[in-house]
């Protein structure tokens, strides 16, 4: 299993925490300066996209399920969803959202839907899966699992083998309906590296007390043991979460996996929230666009 040391950094404006208290969105990204020293992946195989059969690189049709990063939430709006500028399916021209680039803007706005929920997991899945099956896309992009491991305490994370059985139950939805329809599913974010650069802005430090993320970044300082080995714990989980979204793909004739593509993207200062640094800000959310359409563009991956 990979060991990532990564870091994002994030500034804030002084007197925005007090109305961060009800935060409760729990997305990740990393960052694109160098990590700190330590922080530096382990040498791994390269990864790349799950291979499909006869893999249809101009879908007509396109429905995206997830959670609040595919919703926009805090890229345009404090606190608010914005799904216009939403990497799947949003209609803001800075964006260009992979609708807009597979579909063209007018096609995007008749034939691209948005299922994602801020603050889902992997457990409401199936139930998302279930509404976009009723639109009969041709491409169905999913992006879930940093609310997985974005719990109270590592202890709360959600367990491997469940994170597995939900999302094989929500593929066999799809495939009920719609057993040819390709499903694009992008990597859980890196949580660990965004906890390496924020820890460093006191601001952002006072942010993350309000409750986000707990797991990966209550207590940013600490660099005992115990810190250690829960952020470690925490990093565990995505990567292993990582292995279930591809091992899980590779099992569908018509489902491609990003690589680790989005967990590997070294997001930074303009590709965080000016509000949370933690989701995707609009230049964020258009870096996502553009490695979305890269892996489905492909004709053979």
């Amino acid at each position: 299993m990979r060991k990532r040391r990564h870091r994002s950094r994030a500034v804030f404006g002084a007197g925005l925490a007090a109305v961060l208290l009800a935060v409760t969105g729990c997305d990740a990204t990393g960052g694109n300066s160098p990590g700190p020293e330590g922080t530096e992946p382990k040498a791994r195989p390269s990864a790349s996209p799950t291979p499909t059969p006869a893999w249809d690189s101009t879908p007509e049709s396109l429905v995206a399920v997830g959670d609040s990063i595919t919703r926009g939430f805090d890229a345009c709006k404090v606190l608010s969803d914005c799904p216009e500028v939403s990497w799947a399916t949003g209609s803001d021209a800075s964006v260009d959202s992979l609708a807009v680039r597979l579909l063209g803007a007018a096609g995007a706005a008749q034939r691209s839907w948005n299922y994602a929920v801020t603050g889902a997991r992997m457990a409401d899945l199936p139930s998302q899966m279930a509404q976009a099956v009723t639109r009969r896309p041709e491409l169905v992009a999913v992006m879930i699992g940093a609310n997985d491991a974005c719990r109270a305490s590592a202890a709360d994370m959600t367990p491997v083998a469940d994170f597995r059985a939900d999302f094989e139950d929500a593929m066999a939805a799809l495939r009920d309906s719609l057993p040819k329809a390709q499903v694009f599913v992008a990597s859980v974010p890196d949580l660990k590296r965004l906890w390496s650069e924020g820890r460093t802005n006191p601001v952002g430090k006072q942010v993350w007390k309000l409750g986000i993320c707990p797991s990966m970044l209550a207590d940013p300082d600490l660099l005992t043991t115990t810190a250690t080995e829960r952020r470690d714990a925490v990093q565990d989980r995505v990567e292993a979460y990582n292995d279930v979204l591809r091992e899980v793909c590779e099992e569908d004739r018509y489902c491609r996996y990003d690589g680790d593509a989005v967990f590997d993207y070294r997001f930074g200062q303009a590709q965080l929230s000016q509000w949370d640094w933690f989701h995707p800000s609009v230049n964020g959310q258009a870096r996502l666009a553009e490695i979305a359409y890269r892996i489905i563009s492909e004709k053979d991956a």
